[in-house]
């Protein structure tokens, strides 16, 4: 079976009959006497609570723990009874809550002292209490679906916690009978129907509440089963603070809660600020948080005591100063929710703020880590955005919990800025980790900029429509016109041209030599050609210094015959050649033997004679 516990359901019913507007006779002191205060006025006089206030008092500091420590799984259904009963709320999640109670009590008002006593009575609340024990919690809704041909399997368990002023013990056991009549009927009902369940077990806490100075009429009775499905006991307690202790000690039992008190707390005063004194808070929590912390070892830190009323043990903890210094700070061995036992006490106040902005800062400290990290590249080679010093502002943006309009307006100003870098085809720091030559075009330079920047502000988007206006601005310039997408294809063509060229550079660069060579070698043939033209014309004779032109093999330098070569021997024999045909050659130089040229050579063809070296002439 799947059981639900008793503390799963607790109704409170709280009597509202005349005999509850009655004086609990515990002063309160509402003017305390001050040195600031002018001689000769009259202080106000103290006031004393009523039965029917220290009882919505007390109770409310029991929901107040209940909610503070479970604050979904134990459930209160509060209801007034005078001559009718008066149900506050419901089983429903939403209805849990003090605000919610406070708000339906201020409604009912204080307990009528001229209604007539005799048309009211609790027993219509104890009535109402168990016909709402029969109702289907959400919780329990959840089970039975889940468990559908065996619905009987989740159990129906609950308590009843009353606070009245009963008359005598023979009235409790009257009480205590109408209770158990009204299940018996309740669970005949529920046996027909599917909105209702049948009660299992109930538990009966009668608190009876007596003007302070009077004796009690009902005794004091410890837990007793009055059926397999009933069991009752009786508290006698006087009103005031006595009272409040007693339903914090039933809190603590009902939920299985333990005590901790931490001791020396420096504070400052409030009257004087330059002063502190050491107080000592409170706290409740569920009692496996003690079972943990003795198991830590860490016993040498705690201790135990009673507390004022001798009836609870509380584990004491020295006040430390926080450390930033990780030696000195302790493991978490676990986590537990609390509730101050004084929750309006000053010390307990300052306490709970304290731990409320620690809280606070480690909680503000995730979400921001958690907006900050939606978008986070691993390495920072591998983005875009996050190396423009132009996406800084948007990117800063972006990450908040909410934005202004002004911050709407800075961001699309950077959205309009990289519409206007792309206009001008500016370069992206795209990264080239990995990649062979310059990298990717600049038209999918900008492609992935732009993704990159959609992909931030999409993860954002939802957080407010200021955020998803950034994200609508992005979209918007993102759609270029017909025009504007003809000029980026005109220019992914040329770049691709020029990559081409790039990559083919030393076969290019050795091709070109070739073309060049070649292109020159044609020019000073062709120039040859005209020079032959001109000198085998007859109208235009041989000028004086234009020397004879040579053979073929004297002529032609022998670094043309052998393929391409260099720019440099080239225009060198272009050079020479050219220069060559300014002046008639030395006709020594063309008439050499063994590089060896003879003088007087008309002597010899006009005498006929030898002339040797040493100038005499032989026939």
């Amino acid at each position: 079976m799947r059981v639900f516990a008793v503390s799963h359901k607790t109704v409170f019913v709280v009597d509202h009959c005349p005999y509850m507007a009655e004086s609990s006779r515990q002063q309160v002191e509402c003017d305390v006497l001050t040195k600031s205060r002018a001689q000769g006025v009259i202080p106000l006089a103290p006031i004393s609570k009523s039965l029917w206030t220290c009882a919505v008092e007390c109770s409310m500091e029991y929901c107040r723990i209940l909610y503070d420590i479970y604050p979904r799984d134990k459930l209160v259904n509060y209801i007034v009874s005078d001559s009718e009963f008066h149900i506050l709320n419901s089983w429903r999640q939403e209805d849990q809550s003090t605000h919610e109670l406070m708000s339906a009590l201020a409604a009912v008002g204080p307990p009528n002292p001229r209604e007539d006593p005799e048309c009211c009575s609790i027993l219509h609340g104890l009535v109402a209490a168990v016909e709402s024990l029969c109702k289907i919690t959400e919780l329990q809704h959840e089970k039975r679906t889940t468990l559908m041909d065996t619905a009987e399997r989740v159990s129906n368990r609950g308590r009843i916690i009353c606070l009245t002023n009963a008359k005598s013990d023979t009235h409790v056991r009257m009480l205590e009978d109408c209770i158990q009549e009204t299940i018996l009927e309740q669970n005949k009902l529920a046996a027909g129907s599917d909105r209702l369940m049948a009660i299992q077990q109930c538990e009966l806490v009668l608190v009876h509440i007596y003007p302070q100075g009077e004796d009690t009429l009902v005794s004091d009775r410890p837990k007793k089963e009055i059926s397999p499905l009933l069991t009752s006991e009786v508290h006698s307690v006087r009103a005031g603070r006595h009272l409040a202790t007693k339903l914090n000690i039933l809190v603590q039992q009902h939920f299985d809660l333990a005590s901790t008190t931490i001791t020396n707390i420096p504070m400052k005063e409030e009257q004087h600020a330059n002063t502190s004194a050491n107080y000592d808070v409170e706290l409740l929590h569920h009692r496996d948080a003690h079972l943990e912390f003795f198991k830590s070892g860490d016993l040498h830190m705690a201790g135990t005591s009673t507390r004022e009323n001798g009836l609870k043990e509380t584990v004491t903890l020295k006040w430390c100063t926080p450390r930033t210094n990780s030696v000195e700070l302790h493991y978490c061995t676990g986590a537990y929710r609390i509730s101050p036992t004084d929750v309006n006490s000053r010390p307990s106040s300052c306490l709970t703020n304290f731990l409320l902005n620690e809280g606070n800062i480690e909680n503000l400290a995730k979400a921001q880590l958690e907006r900050h990290t939606r978008y986070w590249p691993m390495i920072i080679s591998q983005t875009t955005i996050f190396n423009m010093q132009a996406v800084v502002p948007l990117a800063n943006l972006i990450v908040k919990e909410t934005l202004t309009e002004e911050d709407v307006l800075t961001c699309q100003k950077t959205v309009y800025n990289l519409v206007d870098m792309e206009r001008k085809n500016d370069p992206l720091p795209i990264s080239t980790v990995g990649s062979r030559g310059k990298g990717p075009k600049r038209d999918e330079q900008y492609r992935i900029m732009w993704n990159e920047l959609e992909t931030l502000v999409k993860t954002h988007a939802g957080a407010s429509d200021r955020h998803q206006r950034v994200l609508d601005c992005i979209v918007a310039c993102r759609s270029k016109p017909p025009e504007e997408e003809e000029r980026k294809k005109r220019g992914r063509k040329r770049e691709e041209r020029e990559d081409r060229t790039e990559k083919n550079g030393s076969k290019d660069t050795d091709d070109k030599s070739w073309q060049d060579s070649e292109r020159l070698k044609g020019l000073l043939d062709k120039e040859d050609q005209e020079a032959e033209v001109i000198k085998d014309s007859p109208d235009s004779p041989e000028p004086l210094n234009k020397k004879p032109r040579l053979s073929t093999e004297e002529a032609q330098p022998p670094e043309r015959a052998k393929g391409p070569v260099s720019l440099l021997s080239m225009w060198t024999n272009r050079i020479t050649t050219a220069n060559s045909r300014k002046h008639q050659e030395f006709i020594g130089r063309m008439s050499s033997v063994n590089d060896k040229f003879e003088l007087y050579q008309h002597l010899k063809d006009e005498n006929g004679m030898d002339v040797h070296e040493n100038g005499k002439a032989t026939r």
